[in-house]
């Protein structure tokens, strides 16, 4: 960094740092699980949703921001700090950045106690788990995203997490239950209604996951001069690409297998439609790995298919208060 005057954080610079195109990739498992807790259980609860949204997002905004702070403070490839990272490149102040952050995590922790307050105390447990993901996953000696777990906690979190919670908040009883009596306390759960939720999302997961995954392949060599050691590396190119295109598959039969179980309504097998962009976004990326030029078929299609997917549910729904039964 030169020693010039710090930049000040305009809103171009504001939205460009938390990525603000990409924070649809965090709204679509909230709306996807918010579809669902009224299409299966019949359950809406407007007021836990705002809540939940709002932390939702403030957890997407801090992660986003937090990690372009922890990147410029970790590398080890000055190049990669002072072109490439937004507060080398924009020369922003990497303290005022974190303290913003602080306080979208301020935020989402508010939001989650109170939800913790009007639901269960299984909450804190859960979105606790989520929280310690999303700090450690760039913070501390051996942070997560350096190490060959990063696409499967991305997915997990983003994913599942994201929905489940979103069931969780708005359906009574909450599918996982916490209880202290005394001395004593008792934890259970929900096996089916957990599983199911599960396999809906796990397309989610998958796609969230190939995401973080396409990125890895594409900063490999930077990567390499970072010391990020990620799942793309241990795999080597080759073999990343050639895993890649059967992620977004995988997604596609799991969406199948939950409609054929009448988890989801038959509806949403309109999303099958989508795969012939899908599919040739997947040729293109596997054509040239670059983060300019192709990472955004990645994005593309968890927008196809997880959008087409909420859309589709959200009709279903739609239908179904119209004719009764239909679905």
């Amino acid at each position: 960094m030169t020693d010039a005057p710090y930049r000040k954080l305009t809103w171009p610079l504001f939205i460009e740092l938390i990525r603000l195109p990409a924070k649809l990739g965090s709204f679509l498992p909230f709306a996807f699980g918010v579809a669902y807790a009224w299409y299966s259980f019949h359950q809406f609860n407007w007021l836990n949703t705002l809540i939940y949204f709002i932390g939702q997002m403030s957890i997407a905004l801090f992660v986003t921001g937090f990690n372009n702070v922890q990147d410029f403070y970790k590398a080890k490839d000055d190049h990669y700090r002072q072109t490439q990272n937004i507060l080398g490149r924009e020369h922003l102040a990497p303290h005022r950045i974190l303290a913003l952050m602080r306080v979208f995590l301020a935020i989402a922790v508010g939001a989650g106690l109170i939800l913790v307050w009007r639901t269960n105390l299984s909450l804190l447990l859960i979105g606790g788990a989520a929280i310690f993901v999303a700090i450690f996953y760039t913070y501390g000696p051996v942070p997560l995203s350096r190490i060959p777990s990063g696409e499967v906690l991305a997915g997990m979190v983003e994913g599942f997490g994201t929905v489940f919670i979103a069931v969780f908040v708005n359906i009574v009883p909450q599918p996982i239950m916490l209880a202290f009596a005394g001395n004593h306390f008792s934890l259970s759960g929900n096996v089916p209604v957990i599983l199911t939720v599960f396999l809906v999302a796990l397309p989610i997961v998958i796609l969230d996951g190939t995401l973080m995954f396409a990125d890895n392949i594409c900063d490999l060599a930077q990567d390499q001069r970072n010391q990020r050691y990620t799942l793309p590396y241990y795999l080597g190119k080759k073999r990343a690409l050639r895993i890649y295109p059967w992620l977004p598959a995988s997604a596609y039969v799991l969406i199948v297998l939950a409609v054929g179980l009448r988890f989801l309504p038959w509806l949403v097998l309109l999303v099958l439609l989508m795969w012939p962009r899908v599919r040739k976004n997947i040729q293109r990326f596997e054509a040239v790995q670059d983060k300019e030029k192709t990472f955004n078929t990645a994005v593309a299609n968890m927008l196809l298919t997880s959008g087409t997917e909420t859309i589709l549910l959200i009709m279903a729904i739609g239908l179904n208060l119209a004719w009764p039964g239909v679905f």
